[in-house]
């Protein structure tokens, strides 16, 4: 199906818009928008598409949707980037950092906890209930 790509994309960045245009071509994509920036000024800033499965409503500039667990990458790569300039200390707690976050016994709980992925429960032997 062909689908219009709307928006800019600074010649440099033409990989990006035709690996956007690609996702709709191989029936990838109902909808979508991507933007990036470089030194504050928008280089790649694409939307095509439409904004619902029965594709009745375009996709437009700013179209909104729900963006789950984007910021889980996100918030580790700035964690790392951190870490690399000696600037976070996986190791200290995190009221080090955020002294309240010291309220209700979390005072020694180390940076480290909460930006790791939860531990995997079905890796963990399990004690059966029925005695077998």
């Amino acid at each position: 199906m062909t689908v219009t790509i709307h928006g800019t994309c600074d010649p440099r960045f033409a990989g990006v818009r035709d690996a956007f245009a690609a996702n709709f071509e191989a029936d990838r994509e109902v909808g979508a928008s991507f933007a990036a920036t470089v030194d504050g000024t928008f280089v790649v800033d694409l939307w095509a598409g439409h904004a619902d499965a029965a594709r009745t409503r375009p996709w437009e500039r700013d179209t909104i949707v729900n963006v789950f667990s984007t910021t889980k990458a996100m918030t580790a790569l700035c964690a790392h980037v951190l870490v690399e300039r000696g600037l976070l200390d996986v190791d200290a707690p995190v009221a080090h950092y955020w002294p309240e976050f010291a309220q209700a016994g979390k005072d020694t709980i180390p940076v480290r906890s909460p930006v790791s992925p939860p531990s995997d429960a079905r890796s963990r032997p399990t004690r059966s209930t029925t005695g077998r």
